[in-house]
């Protein structure tokens, strides 16, 4: 059975590979792979035991953890290279500052708004934590849980903005620290100021180092290139592992959740389409162009190896400058994210209030709670492990029991698939919003 299960996977592979090559439209082979992914998932959990299943997966996940592999590969050497590349083109070092400041204003802002859209969803489906029951894998979950608040609370902010400056460059480009990424922007970021001051100096020098750099970031982007092509066989075996492992008796006990979850993730996809029309960006063609990236991340759960098809999509079909393509994309990696920050540990934060006697729906609550959700935002980046650690965070800052973060891990991948693609629609909504306003010219 399992050798008949990797030839119909080999086939369908083969296939996708007949159809990007026919079309070479990637973001049409990627929604039909996720397509495929889904079915050939569900079949598989469908008919067929648990031994087989995880036999299949075995072959499956070379071809779908290896694009992921690949991907997080070329993240570290893209951050560094791409944003010194750019640097050295700009016209100001003084354009850095309006940038970092633009991007970050977007990624919080927008992530109130979704803290706000959770707190609505959780009264609209009247959702609560009491009467949830404690299995024995939420209680090993739980555990972990436990332990993971334990480092949260040592986490203090002067403590978590001291991480992001890089003690040793080369340490943190192998993504030693939580904190790597940003580390990386940093020194990057400084190396380029640097080579400008060079060029004012010396401007043969600064040419031939803007040279060097650029000749070493065309070979980079077309490293990243060739990996992104592969982007449709990726998802489909990403898709599914998904859909063969998911656990939908869980999904059904814990619908009402799953369902307020999604609309509040498709409410908040809907308000960036609004703020991009606000600032005069065509929403639907935006997501015309951003979609293959979106459904990667969908299927990875990783804004991290993500990093690449976020960059290169807000470059290429985008448009933006690539300072800002780079920070945006690196920031909204690990700083106020829409989803895992935003909307998952505000609704959190509401269903525990009444467990403890406070009123979640109270006017004083409900501002508080923003805040403290927009503020978490920014330091998750110092504590890494996404929407789990923002909800500890949160409910930490408010003094709320962490019970329910453990016993929603059933559901935990489904819901962070949809969150992962509002977090990298968010980074990518900064970017072109910032572009729009800043205006920054490349030499």
């Amino acid at each position: 059975m399992v050798i008949l299960n990797l030839t119909v996977f080999t086939a369908l592979l083969v296939l996708l590979y007949f159809l990007f090559s026919r079309s070479q439209k990637l973001g049409r082979t990627v929604f039909i792979g996720l397509l495929l992914g889904l079915a050939s998932g569900a079949f598989l959990q469908f008919f067929y035991e648990k031994s087989v299943i995880d036999a299949t997966l075995d072959w499956v996940n070379l071809v779908g953890n290896g694009y992921v592999r690949l991907l997080h590969m070329i993240v570290m050497p893209l951050v560094f290279i791409s944003i010194l590349s750019a640097i050295t083109r700009i016209n100001q070092a003084s354009s850095l500052g309006k940038i970092s400041f633009s991007v970050l204003s977007v990624l919080l802002i927008t992530t109130a708004i979704a803290a706000a859209i959770g707190i609505a969803m959780v009264y609209l489906f009247d959702l609560s934590a009491e009467g949830l029951v404690a299995g024995e894998r939420e209680l090993a979950a739980q555990a972990k849980v436990d332990g993971r608040a334990e480092q949260v609370n040592a986490l203090s902010l002067p403590a978590m903005l001291l991480s992001f400056i890089p003690k040793n460059p080369f340490a943190e480009l192998t993504g030693a620290n939580p904190t790597s990424i940003i580390s990386v922007v940093i020194f990057s970021a400084l190396l380029g100021v640097a080579a400008l001051s060079l060029g004012k100096e010396d401007k043969a020098l600064g040419e031939r180092i803007a040279q060097g750099v650029e000749t070493l970031n065309k070979l980079v982007m077309r490293l990243v290139r060739f990996v992104i092509r592969l982007t449709p066989y990726g998802v489909f075996a990403l898709m599914i592992k998904m859909a063969a492992t998911s656990k939908w008796a869980d999904i059904v006990n814990l619908g009402s959740f799953i369902v307020a979850s999604y609309l509040a993730i498709l409410l908040m996809f809907i308000v960036h389409g609004i703020l991009l029309f606000f600032f005069k960006i065509n929403p639907l063609a935006y997501y015309k162009k951003v979609l293959p990236t979106l459904s990667f991340a969908f299927t990875s759960r990783s804004s991290a190896a993500t990093l690449p098809l976020n960059i290169e999509t807000q470059t290429n079909k985008l448009g933006n400058n690539s300072v800002i393509a780079n920070f945006s994309a690196t920031f909204g990696a690990t700083i106020g994210q829409n989803g895992c920050a935003g909307i998952y540990p505000a609704m959190l934060a509401v269903m525990v209030a009444p467990t403890v006697g406070i009123d979640p729906f109270s006017l004083q609550y409900i501002f508080t709670l923003i805040l403290v959700v927009a503020i978490s935002s920014f330091g998750i980046a110092g504590v890494g492990g996404g929407a789990t650690f923002a909800a500890i965070v949160v409910l930490s800052s408010l003094n709320l029991p962490l019970a329910l973060v453990g016993l929603l891990i059933s559901i935990e991948p489904l819901i962070d698939m949809g969150r992962t693609a509002l977090n990298v629609n968010g980074a990518m909504v900064a970017g072109t919003i910032s572009n729009k306003v800043l205006k920054v010219k490349e030499e």
